[in-house]
């Protein structure tokens, strides 16, 4: 079976791009013979390991669709976007399977290609039309399985998955509260709020020992740190770069926290519980609630609740037991739900039922 997987950019190193070459690596270890192609590249190479027989294509002279000029921007996003579905179509005539993960669409189709789309984000209904051309659609959390339903009957469930499950444990007496996002001027993340849920924790005299370390970069950052100055809270803060040692920042945690908007599945999430790291996370619309057991694994806490939140947090950092228990339970859920091998079986079912 010959699959191709669609990117926007794979170069760029991010969140998706990493899904895409995880999945890619999947499929060729399954046997299958697998190509990436990315529509973009603007940088020399892709920062994920490929299997060597992966095979990357970059599509010739793609358009810039985010263009700031109006009459380009109208050209890229409608004209434009029906020439790469044509040339797709006379491309890749003999792909049994193609995966979407991009803003692309299969306006033109061969008859005997599957189409699918993995959706990263929140449900968009104004892309509920262009959906209906997929031969199905793949969500990666069960919170928007109705919603979707109710638009589109094409909807299946294939959560993301980890690569290797780590045989080592952090140490759960460890003072240190870990947070890793990109700090975006729109503050997707809110690490504002978490600050400010800091700032309440602080409060409590007995709890100033210990640590939040919140790693990311990106054009917010000079206003998060100006903000920790101001709310006098620069000794117990650390912001820290991005880093490829990542499990080395999960290794040094007793606590996740996640404070985000939204998250089109949560896989810092995944990672934190995989090394047995009890989670926190507002209870958004899509991701955390197919991770977290709440009051088992980890916290659930509504919405924007700060002051919940913070209690919540401090019920963690008071109880090293029940850092533990809930620190297993994480590390079976990642076992039972999100190995790959659980989740390259449920891509084989839908494969076999085209």
């Amino acid at each position: 079976m010959k699959i191709l997987i669609t990117a926007n950019d794979i170069t760029i190193g991010g969140g998706v791009e990493r899904v895409v070459c995880n999945l890619a690596n999947a499929f060729d270890e399954s046997g299958f013979e697998v190509e990436i192609l990315s529509f973009y590249k603007n940088n020399e190479k892709c920062p994920y390991i490929l299997n060597p027989n992966v095979q990357l294509t970059f599509f010739p002279n793609t358009l810039d669709i985010h263009t700031k000029q109006p009459l380009k921007r109208l050209f890229n996003k409608t004209i434009y976007r029906l020439f790469v579905a044509w040339k797709m179509k006379q491309m890749f005539k003999d792909k049994d399977i193609m995966i979407y993960n991009c803003y692309f669409f299969p306006y033109f189709k061969n008859k005997n290609t599957q189409y699918f789309k993995i959706h990263h984000q929140v449900f968009k209904r104004s892309w509920t039309y262009k959906n209906k051309l997929f031969d199905s659609n793949i969500i990666l959390t069960s919170k928007q399985l109705a919603l979707w339903q109710s638009k589109i009957k094409n909807v299946q469930i294939i959560p993301n998955f980890l690569t290797q499950i780590p045989d080592t444990n952090t140490n759960l007496s460890q003072k240190v509260i870990l947070s890793i996002g990109r700090m975006s001027k729109g503050d997707e993340k809110r690490f504002t709020s978490l600050i400010e849920i800091w700032r309440l924790i602080q409060q409590d005299k007995s709890l100033q020992e210990w640590k939040l370390h919140i790693v990311g970069e990106g054009e917010g950052k000079q206003e998060l740190e100006q903000l920790i100055c101001k709310q006098n809270l620069q000794d117990s803060i650390i912001l820290k770069p991005f880093t490829k040692e990542i499990e080395k920042e999960y290794l040094n945690a007793s606590i996740y926290t996640m404070t985000s908007k939204y998250e089109g599945f949560g896989m810092v999430l995944l990672e934190a519980s995989s090394y047995g790291v009890p989670c926190i996370s507002f209870d958004i619309l899509a991701g955390p609630s197919d991770i977290i057991e709440d009051g088992k694994s980890g916290f659930l806490v509504a919405d924007n609740n700060l002051s919940a939140y913070a209690l919540k947090l401090k019920l963690l950092m008071y109880d090293e037991t029940l850092r533990q228990t809930f620190g297993k339970r994480a590390k079976e859920i990642t076992k039972e739900k999100f190995s790959k091998e659980k989740i390259m079986q449920q891509w084989n079912t839908l494969f076999n039922s085209k």
